[in-house]
Protein backbone atom coordinates (compact mmCIF):
# COMPACT_ATOMS: atom_id res chain seq x y z
CA UNK A 1 0.00 0.00 0.00
CA UNK A 2 2.60 2.47 1.08
CA UNK A 3 4.73 1.71 -2.45
CA UNK A 4 1.37 2.28 -4.02
CA UNK A 5 1.09 5.61 -2.47
CA UNK A 6 4.77 6.36 -3.23
CA UNK A 7 3.84 5.86 -7.88
CA UNK A 8 0.64 7.63 -7.11
CA UNK A 9 2.46 10.71 -5.48
CA UNK A 10 5.25 10.07 -7.84
CA UNK A 11 3.12 10.20 -11.24
CA UNK A 12 1.11 13.14 -9.99
CA UNK A 13 4.22 15.56 -8.64
CA UNK A 14 5.75 14.70 -11.73
CA UNK A 15 5.89 17.63 -14.09
CA UNK A 16 3.72 18.27 -17.30
CA UNK A 17 5.02 16.49 -20.62
CA UNK A 18 2.64 17.23 -23.68
CA UNK A 19 3.59 13.37 -24.69
CA UNK A 20 1.80 11.83 -21.80
CA UNK A 21 -1.22 13.18 -23.25
CA UNK A 22 -1.43 10.28 -25.24
CA UNK A 23 -5.11 11.87 -27.74
CA UNK A 24 -5.33 15.49 -27.71
CA UNK A 25 -5.64 14.72 -31.83
CA UNK A 26 -9.39 12.84 -30.69
CA UNK A 27 -12.36 14.29 -31.53
CA UNK A 28 -15.09 14.48 -28.60
CA UNK A 29 -16.91 11.80 -30.17
CA UNK A 30 -14.27 8.95 -30.46
CA UNK A 31 -13.79 6.45 -27.58
CA UNK A 32 -10.60 5.72 -26.50
CA UNK A 33 -9.17 2.33 -24.63
CA UNK A 34 -5.93 1.74 -22.21
CA UNK A 35 -4.66 -1.64 -22.47
CA UNK A 36 -2.22 -2.44 -19.56
CA UNK A 37 -0.89 -6.22 -20.57
CA UNK A 38 2.55 -7.38 -20.91
CA UNK A 39 1.51 -10.71 -22.55
CA UNK A 40 2.30 -9.94 -26.40
CA UNK A 41 -0.39 -12.56 -27.40
CA UNK A 42 -3.38 -11.63 -25.64
CA UNK A 43 -2.62 -7.44 -25.81
CA UNK A 44 -2.49 -7.85 -29.69
CA UNK A 45 -5.76 -9.39 -30.55
CA UNK A 46 -7.60 -7.41 -27.92
CA UNK A 47 -6.16 -4.40 -29.61
CA UNK A 48 -6.88 -5.99 -33.01
CA UNK A 49 -10.64 -6.03 -31.38
CA UNK A 50 -10.82 -2.63 -30.11
CA UNK A 51 -9.81 -1.55 -32.90
CA UNK A 52 -12.83 -2.98 -34.73
CA UNK A 53 -15.07 -1.34 -33.13
CA UNK A 54 -13.63 2.31 -33.68
CA UNK A 55 -11.46 3.00 -30.69
CA UNK A 56 -8.31 4.58 -30.38
CA UNK A 57 -6.16 2.87 -28.08
CA UNK A 58 -2.93 3.58 -25.94
CA UNK A 59 -1.06 1.16 -24.38
CA UNK A 60 0.91 0.69 -21.73
CA UNK A 61 3.74 -1.67 -20.26
CA UNK A 62 4.38 -0.51 -16.65
CA UNK A 63 1.99 0.86 -14.17
CA UNK A 64 3.92 4.17 -14.28
CA UNK A 65 2.95 4.90 -17.78
CA UNK A 66 -0.74 3.79 -17.39
CA UNK A 67 -1.13 6.13 -14.57
CA UNK A 68 0.41 9.03 -16.35
CA UNK A 69 -2.02 8.33 -19.35
CA UNK A 70 -4.66 8.34 -16.99
CA UNK A 71 -3.73 11.48 -15.64
CA UNK A 72 -4.33 13.96 -18.29
CA UNK A 73 -7.21 11.65 -20.22
CA UNK A 74 -10.53 9.90 -19.11
CA UNK A 75 -10.67 6.71 -21.13
CA UNK A 76 -13.83 4.94 -21.91
CA UNK A 77 -12.52 1.56 -21.37
CA UNK A 78 -9.48 0.72 -19.67
CA UNK A 79 -8.51 -3.44 -20.17
CA UNK A 80 -6.25 -4.67 -17.34
CA UNK A 81 -4.13 -8.17 -17.22
CA UNK A 82 -4.39 -9.74 -13.94
CA UNK A 83 -0.57 -9.99 -13.98
CA UNK A 84 0.03 -6.05 -14.84
CA UNK A 85 1.02 -4.28 -11.71
CA UNK A 86 -1.77 -3.80 -9.01
CA UNK A 87 -1.23 -0.17 -8.94
CA UNK A 88 -3.82 0.62 -12.24
CA UNK A 89 -6.67 -1.39 -10.75
CA UNK A 90 -6.39 -0.01 -7.39
CA UNK A 91 -5.89 3.69 -8.77
CA UNK A 92 -9.49 2.97 -10.69
CA UNK A 93 -11.21 1.81 -7.55
CA UNK A 94 -10.13 5.20 -5.79
CA UNK A 95 -11.93 7.12 -8.33
CA UNK A 96 -14.59 9.46 -7.33
CA UNK A 97 -17.60 7.08 -8.12
CA UNK A 98 -19.22 9.91 -11.15
CA UNK A 99 -15.96 9.32 -13.07
CA UNK A 100 -15.48 5.90 -12.38
CA UNK A 101 -19.07 4.67 -13.84
CA UNK A 102 -18.16 6.29 -17.12
CA UNK A 103 -15.22 3.88 -17.16
CA UNK A 104 -15.52 0.45 -18.97
CA UNK A 105 -13.19 -1.38 -17.16
CA UNK A 106 -12.31 -5.31 -18.14
CA UNK A 107 -9.75 -7.65 -16.22
CA UNK A 108 -7.96 -10.56 -17.76
CA UNK A 109 -7.20 -13.27 -15.68
CA UNK A 110 -6.64 -17.36 -15.94
CA UNK A 111 -8.28 -18.36 -12.94
CA UNK A 112 -11.62 -16.35 -13.21
CA UNK A 113 -14.68 -17.59 -15.80
CA UNK A 114 -15.63 -14.86 -18.32
CA UNK A 115 -18.44 -12.57 -17.89
CA UNK A 116 -18.87 -14.03 -14.39
CA UNK A 117 -20.50 -10.86 -12.72
CA UNK A 118 -20.13 -11.58 -9.21
CA UNK A 119 -16.03 -11.92 -9.83
CA UNK A 120 -16.30 -8.26 -11.35
CA UNK A 121 -18.18 -6.84 -8.34
CA UNK A 122 -15.73 -8.59 -6.33
CA UNK A 123 -12.89 -6.57 -8.10
CA UNK A 124 -14.40 -3.56 -9.12
CA UNK A 125 -14.69 -4.22 -12.61
CA UNK A 126 -17.36 -3.80 -15.34
CA UNK A 127 -16.60 -6.90 -17.13
CA UNK A 128 -13.97 -10.70 -16.44
CA UNK A 129 -12.48 -12.05 -19.59
CA UNK A 130 -11.12 -15.55 -19.03
CA UNK A 131 -7.55 -16.02 -21.16
CA UNK A 132 -8.93 -19.18 -22.75
CA UNK A 133 -11.56 -16.75 -24.39
CA UNK A 134 -9.38 -14.08 -25.70
CA UNK A 135 -10.27 -15.24 -29.13
CA UNK A 136 -13.65 -14.25 -28.78
CA UNK A 137 -12.60 -11.06 -26.89
CA UNK A 138 -14.46 -8.91 -29.58
CA UNK A 139 -17.88 -10.56 -29.34
CA UNK A 140 -17.28 -10.66 -25.34
CA UNK A 141 -16.44 -7.00 -25.36
CA UNK A 142 -19.84 -5.83 -27.50
CA UNK A 143 -21.66 -7.93 -25.54
CA UNK A 144 -20.48 -6.76 -22.00
CA UNK A 145 -20.36 -2.89 -23.56
CA UNK A 146 -24.07 -3.70 -24.28
CA UNK A 147 -24.78 -5.26 -21.20
CA UNK A 148 -23.16 -2.02 -19.47
CA UNK A 149 -25.03 0.63 -21.36
CA UNK A 150 -28.72 -1.22 -20.65
CA UNK A 151 -27.91 -1.54 -17.27
CA UNK A 152 -27.62 2.32 -16.63
CA UNK A 153 -29.63 3.34 -19.36
CA UNK A 154 -32.32 4.75 -17.21
CA UNK A 155 -29.88 6.27 -15.02
CA UNK A 156 -28.05 8.06 -17.67
CA UNK A 157 -31.17 9.31 -19.08
CA UNK A 158 -32.20 10.29 -15.68
CA UNK A 159 -28.73 12.38 -15.69
CA UNK A 160 -29.30 13.67 -19.33
CA UNK A 161 -33.01 15.00 -18.26
CA UNK A 162 -31.65 16.77 -15.18
CA UNK A 163 -28.73 18.33 -17.56
CA UNK A 164 -25.54 16.49 -15.65
CA UNK A 165 -24.31 15.23 -18.64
Amino acid sequence: MEEEKKLLDEVAADTYDSSDRPFDFVLEEGETALVCSNETSSREKIIQALQAMGFQISESAAAKDALKSMRFHLFDLVVVDEGFEQEVLDYLETLNMSVRRNIFVVLLTATMRTMDNMAAFHHSVNLVINKKNIDDVGPILRRGINDNKNFYAVFTDGLRKIGKI
